[in-house]
C-alpha cells in the first residue's frame, strides 16, 4: 500500500521535515500525518524563501493539495497549533484531527518545567512527556481533541478517512519525530531518551496504519550528529562548531540552535554504530544524508571530490547506499556518476 514513513536514524534534525515535504511534492501525496507532540521542531522553507518551523503541523500542510492529519498518537498544544493553523493558511477541509489525540495543558508545562528532567537529561519542558505520563496513568481528567471547542471543526475519524484514501491507491506521508537513538523503547541511552518509541513501526501504531500498508521507508540522518544542548546524554566523538566551522573553511561561524527551545546544540563527528542500528530496527528502502553543506565551502578546492569521499565512507561504514544528499536548504540526488540537483528550498 502506498505509505511512505519518514524517520530519524542518530539523535533528532536530521532534517525530517525537509525530506517530508520534498517527498510530498514528488511522490504526488495526498495526506501527510504528523507524529508526536510540540517537543520537536521541524523546519520548511515556504514558497518566498520563508523558513517556518513547525511543531505540530505536517510541513507539507503549506503545500496547496495536501490534507494533514494529526493522529491518535498526537500530543497537541493548542496555542501552538491554531498559530501554526493560521500560519499553514488550512481549512476544515485541509486538517483532520484525531478525536483521540491527547491536549497538553498548563499544569503538564509547569509540573514537567519545575521536574528535573529539564536539567537531568535536557528535556524541553514542551509539556509533551508530561501528557504522555497522564494517559498512561489513564486519568480521567484527561483532554482529548474533541473536548476542545476550537477543534471542533477539525476532529474527525482519521483511520476511517486515511483507509480511504489508501483504498483509492493516494500516497500517504508519514512525518515522524525525533531519532531513533532517543527512543524510549529501543535505544541504549536511557535515561537520556524521549517519552515514546521513534522508529518506523512505532509511528504507524500511532497513527491507526497497519505494517502492511507501508511500501517504503526514509531513513535521514545528517552528516553531523547533533543532542540538545545540556546534559542530554552520550554522543561519541564529541566536537564543537568552531571545529565544524574551521575544518568546513566556512568564512562565518555555523552553530544550531535547537527549533523548540533555542538552545546551542551539542555537535559530533558522525558515528556509524547508531545509523547501523537504526537501519537494523526500521529496515528503510532509502537513506538521505543532509547537512553536507557543513563538510565544504566555496574556499574549499575540489569540493566534488570532498563530499564524493565524505559519500563513500558514510556508505562503507554503514554498508547501505545513500540515495539522496541535503545541502543546505535543497536536495541533491546522487547517482553512479555525479551529482543531479533534484530540489531547492525545502529547509534543513
Amino acid at each position: 500500500m502506498p505509505v511512505t514513513v519518514v524517520v530519524g536514524g542518530q539523535y533528532g534534525s536530521e532534517g525530517k521535515g525537509k525530506v517530508a515535504h520534498y517527498l510530498a511534492k514528488e511522490m504526488n501525496a495526498s495526506v501527510a500525518i504528523r507524529c508526536g507532540g510540540p517537543n520537536s521542531g521541524h523546519t520548511v522553507i515556504d514558497p518566498q524563501g520563508k523558513a517556518i518551523i513547525f511543531q505540530q503541523l505536517p510541513t507539507a500542510s503549506i503545500l496547496p493539495d495536501i490534507t494533514s492529519v494529526l493522529c491518535a498518537g498526537s500530543y497537541i498544544d493548542l496555542d501552538i497549533l491554531l498559530s501554526e493553523i493560521g500560519i499553514a493558511g488550512v481549512d476544515s477541509n485541509r486538517l483532520l484531527i484525531d478525536p483521540n489525540a491527547v491536549m497538553i495543558t498548563a499544569d503538564y508545562k509547569d509540573n514537567e518545567r519545575k521536574g528535573e528532567l529539564t536539567k537531568s537529561i535536557g528535556s524541553t519542558g514542551s509539556g509533551t512527556g508530561e501528557a504522555v505520563l497522564q494517559r498512561i496513568r489513564r486519568q480521567r481528567e484527561l483532554v482529548f481533541a474533541k473536548d476542545v471547542k476550537e477543534l471542533t471543526q477539525y476532529v474527525g475519524d482519521t483511520k476511517n478517512s486515511l483507509r480511504s484514501q489508501l483504498d483509492k491507491n493516494e500516497r500517504i506521508i508519514v512525518e515522524g519525530t525525533q531519532g531513533y537513538g532517543l527512543s524510549l523503547i529501543h535505544s541504549e541511552h536511557y535515561p537520556y531518551v524521549t517519552s515514546r518509541d521513534t522508529t518506523a513501526s512505532g509511528f504507524i501504531a500511532e497513527v491507526g496504519l497497519s505494517p502492511l500498508d507501508v511500501d517504503d521507508i526514509i531513513l535521514t540522518i545528517r552528516a553531523f550528529p547533533i543532542r540538545v544542548g545540556g546534559n542530554s546524554g552520550p554522543l561519541v566523538d564529541e566536537i564543537d562548531w568552531k571545529t565544524v566551522t574551521m575544518e568546513g573553511g566556512h568564512s562565518q561561524l555555523i552553530e544550531e540552535r535547537t527549533s523548540v527551545t533555542k538552545r546551542v546544540r551539542r555537535v559530533a563527528r558522525f558515528d556509524a554504530e547508531v545509523v547501523r542500528k537504526a537501519i537494523e530496527i526500521n529496515m528503510p528502502t532509502r537513506i538521505v544524508l543532509n547537512h553536507l553543506d557543513y563538510i565544504y565551502s566555496s574556499k574549499i578546492e575540489n569540493q566534488r571530490m570532498v563530499i564524493k569521499n565524505f559519500i563513500s565512507k558514510v556508505e562503507a561504514s554503514i554498508k547501505k547506499p545513500i540515495e539522496y544528499l541535503g545541502f543546505g536548504p535543497g536536495i541533491i540526488e546522487k547517482n553512479k556518476n555525479n551529482l543531479i540537483s533534484i530540489g531547492v528550498a525545502y529547509g534543513r
